[in-house]
C-alpha cells in the first residue's frame, strides 16, 4: 500500500500554509492529507472498504471510487478507520455523502463555517428536540472533520485540540442562548435583546481545565462553572434567581450531554464549582466570590489559572474572574502552595530513577512522564511566579511554557523537551480516544494491543513506537523531579537532642511544628541518639539517623498527627534487620522517608505491616520492582526461587509468606502513591494470589505424596470464586476457593505407604492447602480462605469430583449458586484438567433461563442481603442501596439471561462484563453510562478503605490525609465533592438496578 516515501521515527502532522482567502484558491482536505496509519492486516481493511462500496448506490459509490482511485492516501485513511476505529469508521461510513463533501473542502473553512451555520441554526430553532438533533449533527460531523484532518497531518494536534474547543464553545454558546430563549418565551426572564439574549443575562459559564485552555482532547468531557448574578436586570420582580437558573443550568445539561438517536454532545461536569457537594449546580457570583477569598484552597487557584468565560454574559465572567485574581494570583514568590497542592506527589518522589515506565498499560496522562506532569511542570511555576509576573499566566500550556523560558523559570532544553513531549503524549492521547469515543488515556494492557495501535498512530510496531514513548516519558519525568529538586525550601529550625535533659528551645519548635506532645517526641529522639535501641547500638547507624533527623521530622509535620507517626517510626526502627544498610540507602535516597512517613501516617494498616515487618521495604528498594507491577511470569519466577531455596516445609512457607508481604507492601504503596489504579492493583493482588496458590498448591500436592502416594489419573483444580474470580481483590480480600479433583475409578486408593481412599484422599488434600495458606507463621497469616461457595456450602465436601460437580450444576445449584459461578476462574490445573472445568462452567452459564424468574430471584437476594448487612450506609460500598452489589448482581444476571445466545458476555470480570453488554446491546447506553464509572469509583474508593483501615470508614473521625487521599482516588477536587459524587452514584445506580431488574429490592 502506498504511503509517504520519506521515512520517520514518530508521526508528525505536515506543515501547511493558512488556505488562501479566494475560493478557488482553497485547498481541499484530500489534496492535504499527507500520511495515513500502516495496516495490521491490509487485506481485511481493503475488503471491509470494497464491501461498503459495493453495498452503496451507483451515484453515491461512483464519486468515492474516483476520489480513492486518485487519492491512494485517502484509501488507505479510510482503510485504517474501517480497521481501527469502529467509532469513526462509522461516522465515515454511516453518510457517504456527509464524508465526500469534507474530503472536497477545505478543513479550516469549512470547520468554520460548520460552527457558525449550526449556530446560527439553533438560534433561530424553538423545538428543544431539535435543538439537540442540531447539536449533535453538529458533533458529529466536526468530529470527523477533526479526526480526518488530525490522522491524516493536515492540522498539527494542537490546532485539533483547538477545533475541539472552538466546538465545544460553540455548543455551549448555542445551548445556553437556547436555555435564555426558552425561558424568555415562558415569561421568567426579560432580555434586553432577543438576538442576543446572553448579554446582560448574568448568567456566566466559565471553562475549566482543558477546555478553558483550548486544549480539549478527542473523547474530553468538559469542566464548567456555571454563575449568576442576582441583582441581573433581566430576572422579573418576583423571580427567585436560585431556583430559576439552576432549572436553566438542568436544562443545558440535558441538551448537552443525554443520549439520543444522534448521540451525545459532550459529557458534562460541573463538580468544579465552590463546594458541590453543598452547593447548587448554578451559584451566585457573590457567593463564589465570597468562598474564594474565605476559604477557597490551593488546588482551586491553580484550577482556576484555565478559567475563561466561555458562553452567556461574558463581561460579567470576565468581571468575577477580575475580582477573585488576587485570591489567585498571589504578590509574593508562592512556594508554600506548591508544596500544598503537589505534597502527594512530592512524598512519592521515592520512584524516581528506578526501572522503567512500562508501555503497555501505561497511563498517559496520569502515569510517570505523563501529560499530567507537563501540565503540572508549567502550573506549578505559575502559581510561584505569575503574581509578581503577569507574562506568566497563559492558560495554554505550550505557550506558558515558552513564557517560562523568557522568563528564565526554565531552558530552553527543557522547554523544548516538554513541549515536544507533550504534543506527542496529546496525539498518543487523540489516536487512542478515536477508537471508540471513550475517555481513556490508558494504552492497552497486552502487546499485541499496543502493537495494532502503534500501527494506528503511524509506527511500524511496538517497538518502534515504545522508543519514542519511552523518551518522551523518561525526559517529562526527569524534568518534573528535577523542578521539585531544585525548588528553596524553608529555613528547617535547628534542633538540638542532647542526651542528659531536653532542650526547651527544641521543645518550642517541635510544637511549632505541630507535635502536639513535644516533650514524648523529644525523648524519642533523644533515645535514638543515645544508642539505647537495640537496632542503633553501632555508631554507624546513630549517624545516619542524625543527618536524616531533619528532613525526617519536617515529614512527620506534614502528617495529621505528627505524635503518633513519629511513634509508629519508632517502632519501626525498633523492628530493623539490617539497620545500618537500610539508613545508608535513606541517607543516600531521603525521598524514601517521604514514602514511608506517607505510609505511616495515612494508612495505619499499612504502616503497621511496615512496623512489624520492615524487610517488605526489600520490596521497595529493589529497582526491578519500580515501573511496571510484576506480571505472572515475573512472580512465578520468584516463587519458583522461594521454593529452590527453601530447606525444609515449614522454611518453604516462610518464604512463600514473606514474597507474599513484600508484592502486597510493593502494591499497596503504588495505590496509595496513585501510581496504580484500582483496576490494575485489583488484578496485581489477584495475580499475587494465583502465585501463592499455584506454589502452595503445588508444594503441598508433592508433600501429601510423599505420604500417602498417588491417586491413577489424579487431576486437582484450584477454582477461584468471588473477588478473587474476578480479579478485583483488595489488600484484605479472604480467598474463595473451590477444589475439584478427578481420578480413575478403577484404582479407588492411593498408591502411597499410608493410602487413602478417593474422595478421603482429596478432602485431606484440601485440608492440608486450606491450612498451609492460612497458618500463621512469624510472617502472619497472608489470606483467609472461604469454601463456602462449593457445591452445598457448608454441608458439602470440602473437594468435589468433576462430574458431581457438573451435575449439582445442572440438578441442584440454586440461582445465586450459577450467579457466583460467573465469576469462577481455574487458578491451579493442569491445561487438560483446566479445559474439561471451564466447558462444564461454560455450559451451565450457557444454559436458556427465564429472565423474569431469573430477575426475581436476583431481586430476592438483594432483599435478603439488606436485611442481613443493612443498606443504608453510603460508605458501606458494596452493601450500600446502589452500591457494589448492585452493579455486580447486574452484571452476574445479564450474563445468565444472555449468554445462551451472546456467549461472548461471559467473564468473571464485573466492569469487563458491563462494557460486553453494552457493546452487545443488552446493557442500554444510559444505564452503561451509570455502571461503567460506578464500579471504577467503588473500586478506586475501596482498595483505598481497605489498605488504609481496620475496620469501617467514618468521614467525622477519619484523618485529612485519608480523606485527601479517597478524592484523589476518585479524580475529585476534594472530599466533598466526593461525597456528592458517591450520594449522586448510588442513586443512579439503584435506579439501574430496577430498570434492569424491572423492581426495587
Amino acid at each position: 500500500m502506498k504511503r509517504p516515501a520519506k521515512s520517520r521515527s514518530s508521526p508528525k502532522p505536515a506543515v501547511h500554509k493558512p488556505a488562501a482567502s479566494a475560493d478557488e484558491n482553497a485547498v481541499t482536505l484530500a489534496e492535504r492529507v499527507a500520511s495515513a496509519p500502516l495496516l495490521s492486516d491490509p487485506k481485511i481493511a481493503h475488503a471491509r472498504i470494497e464491501d461498503w462500496l459495493a453495498e452503496l448506490p451507483s451515484k453515491e459509490a461512483k464519486p468515492l471510487k474516483a476520489l480513492l482511485a486518485d487519492k491512494p492516501l485517502i484509501q488507505a485513511l479510510l482503510e485504517s478507520l474501517a480497521e481501527s476505529s469502529p467509532y469513526l469508521w462509522d461516522l465515515a461510513s454511516r453518510e457517504p455523502d456527509r464524508l465526500l463533501r469534507l474530503l472536497h473542502a477545505d478543513p479550516d473553512r469549512h470547520f468554520r463555517a460548520l460552527l457558525s451555520q449550526s449556530a446560527r441554526d439553533i438560534a433561530a430553532c424553538q423545538d428543544e428536540i431539535e435543538a439537540m438533533r442540531l447539536l449533535r449533527r453538529m458533533k458529529s460531523e466536526a468530529a470527523l472533520l477533526i479526526a480526518l484532518a488530525d490522522i491524516g497531518g493536515v492540522w498539527p494536534v494542537m490546532r485539533a485540540a483547538r477545533a475541539l474547543t472552538d466546538l465545544a464553545d460553540t455548543a455551549v454558546d448555542a445551548a445556553v442562548r437556547f436555555c435564555l430563549e426558552n425561558a424568555a418565551r415562558a415569561g421568567r426572564l426579560v432580555l434586553k435583546d432577543q438576538t442576543t439574549p446572553q448579554v446582560g443575562s448574568g448568567y456566566v459559564v466559565l471553562a475549566m481545565g482543558k477546555m478553558g485552555a483550548f486544549e480539549l482532547n478527542f473523547s474530553s468531557d468538559i469542566d464548567l462553572i456555571v454563575l449568576y448574578d442576582p441583582a441581573a436586570s433581566v430576572l422579573p420582580v418576583d423571580a427567585e434567581p436560585s431556583t430559576l437558573f439552576v432549572r436553566i443550568t438542568q436544562r443545558l445539561v440535558k441538551l448537552l450531554q443525554e443520549r439520543t438517536v444522534d448521540g451525545y454532545v459532550f459529557r458534562t461536569d460541573l463538580r468544579l464549582r465552590p463546594d458541590p457537594a453543598s452547593t447548587a449546580i448554578a451559584i451566585s457570583t457573590d457567593a463564589a466570590i465570597s468562598y474564594y477569598e474565605s476559604v477557597g484552597q490551593n488546588w482551586e487557584r491553580a484550577a482556576m489559572i484555565k478559567a475563561r468565560p466561555c458562553a452567556g454574559d461574558i463581561a460579567a465572567g470576565e468581571t468575577m474572574l477580575n475580582e477573585i485574581a488576587p485570591f489567585v494570583w498571589r504578590k509574593y514568590l508562592d512556594f508554600a502552595a506548591v508544596a500544598d497542592v503537589h505534597l502527594m506527589k512530592r512524598q512519592i518522589n521515592a520512584y524516581r530513577g528506578h526501572g522503567e515506565i512500562a508501555v503497555e498499560g501505561h497511563n498517559i496522562k496520569l502515569g510517570r512522564g505523563g501529560i499530567r506532569e507537563v501540565e503540572f511542570f508549567a502550573q506549578t511555576q505559575q502559581l510561584i511566579a505569575g503574581g509578581r509576573n503577569p507574562a506568566l499566566r497563559d492558560r495554554d500550556t505550550l505557550t506558558t511554557l515558552d513564557k517560562l523560558c523568557e522568563d528564565k523559570w526554565i531552558d530552553s532544553a527543557a522547554r523544548d523537551a516538554m513541549k515536544d513531549a507533550y504534543c506527542f503524549l496529546r496525539l498518543v492521547e487523540h489516536r487512542l480516544q478515536m477508537m471508540n469515543d471513550e475517555q481513556t488515556q490508558t494504552l492497552p494492557a497486552e502487546r499485541a494491543g499496543v502493537e495494532h495501535f502503534a500501527r494506528f498512530l503511524g509506527f511500524s510496531g511496538r517497538d518502534a513506537f515504545a522508543k519514542v514513548l519511552l523518551g518522551h516519558l523518561d525526559k517529562v519525568q526527569s524534568y518534573y523531579a528535577r523542578l521539585f529538586e531544585k525548588q528553596p525550601e524553608a529555613d528547617r529550625p535547628v534542633l538540638a537532642f542532647p542526651r542528659e535533659a531536653d532542650d526547651h528551645k527544641t521543645l518550642d519548635r517541635l510544637a511549632d511544628l505541630g507535635f502536639r506532645a513535644p516533650l514524648e517526641a523529644s525523648n524519642i529522639i533523644r533515645h535514638w541518639l543515645s544508642g539505647n535501641h537495640r537496632t542503633l547500638k553501632s555508631e554507624a547507624a546513630r549517624s545516619h539517623v542524625e543527618v536524616l533527623l531533619p528532613a525526617l521530622l519536617e515529614h512527620l509535620a506534614r502528617t495529621d498527627n505528627p505524635n503518633a507517626t513519629l511513634v509508629l517510626f519508632d517502632h519501626f526502627l525498633a523492628n530493623l534487620h539490617s539497620p545500618a544498610r537500610l539508613l545508608s540507602l535513606l541517607r543516600q535516597n531521603p525521598d524514601l522517608i517521604a514514602l514511608i512517613v506517607l505510609v505511616l501516617g495515612i494508612a495505619p494498616r499499612l504502616g503497621d505491616a511496615l512496623a512489624r515487618h520492615p524487610q517488605v521495604m526489600d520490596a521497595l528498594v529493589d529497582p526491578s520492582f519500580f515501573g511496571a507491577l510484576p506480571d505472572e511470569p515475573a512472580l512465578r519466577q520468584r516463587f519458583d526461587a522461594a521454593l529452590a531455596q527453601s530447606r525444609h516445609d515449614e522454611d518453604l512457607l516462610e518464604r512463600i509468606r514473606m514474597l507474599g508481604l513484600e508484592y502486597m507492601f510493593l502494591i499497596g504503596v503504588r495505590v496509595l502513591s496513585g501510581t496504580v489504579t484500582a483496576r490494575r492493583a485489583g488484578e496485581a493482588y489477584a495475580r499475587l494470589a494465583d502465585a501463592v496458590i499455584r506454589a502452595v498448591h503445588r508444594a503441598v500436592a508433592d508433600n501429601f505424596a510423599a505420604a500417602h502416594g498417588h491417586m491413577r489419573a489424579e487431576e486437582t483444580a484450584v477454582v477461584a470464586m468471588g473477588k478473587l474470580g474476578g480479579c478485583e481483590m483488595t489488600a484484605t480480600s479472604d480467598l474463595d476457593l473451590i477444589l475439584i479433583y478427578d481420578f480413575n475409578d478403577n484404582y479407588p486408593e492411593s498408591d502411597g505407604a499410608r493410602s487413602l481412599y478417593g474422595a478421603q484422599y482429596f478432602a485431606r488434600l484440601t485440608q492440608r492447602l486450606i491450612n498451609t495458606l492460612t497458618a500463621q507463621t512469624n510472617y502472619g497469616a497472608l489470606y483467609q480462605v472461604d469454601m463456602r461457595l462449593r457445591p452445598s456450602g457448608r454441608a458439602g465436601p470440602l473437594a468435589t469430583r468433576l462430574d458431581g460437580f457438573a451435575a449439582y450444576q445442572e440438578t441442584e445449584a440454586w440461582t445465586w449458586e450459577h450467579m457466583a459461578l460467573t465469576r469462577a476462574r481455574v487458578v491451579s490445573a493442569s491445561s487438560a484438567f483446566k479445559m474439561r472445568i471451564e466447558s462444564v462452567i461454560r455450559d451451565t452459564l450457557g444454559r436458556p433461563r427465564d429472565a423474569g424468574l431469573i430477575a426475581g430471584d436476583v431481586v430476592e437476594m438483594r432483599s435478603a442481603i439488606a436485611k442481613e448487612k443493612g443498606d443504608k450506609e453510603r460508605w458501606d460500598l458494596k452493601y450500600v442501596a446502589g452500591g457494589l452489589v448492585d452493579i455486580e448482581f447486574i452484571a452476574q444476571y445479564l450474563q445468565l439471561i444472555h449468554a445462551h445466545r451472546m456467549p461472548d458476555i461471559l467473564d468473571t470480570s464485573t466492569a469487563r462484563v458491563l462494557d460486553k453488554a453494552w457493546s452487545l446491546r443488552v446493557l442500554t447506553g444510559k444505564d452503561a453510562e451509570i455502571l461503567r464509572p460506578a464500579v471504577e469509583l467503588y473500586h478506586d474508593l475501596t482498595q483505598v478503605l481497605r489498605l488504609c483501615l481496620p475496620g469501617k470508614f467514618d468521614p467525622k473521625t477519619a484523618g485529612t490525609g485519608l480523606l485527601r487521599l479517597l478524592a484523589r482516588a476518585a479524580d475529585v477536587p476534594d472530599f466533598a465533592a466526593l461525597e456528592a459524587t458517591v450520594a449522586d452514584t448510588q442513586a443512579k445506580v439503584r435506579e439501574s438496578f430496577i430498570r434492569i431488574l424491572g423492581k426495587a429490592p
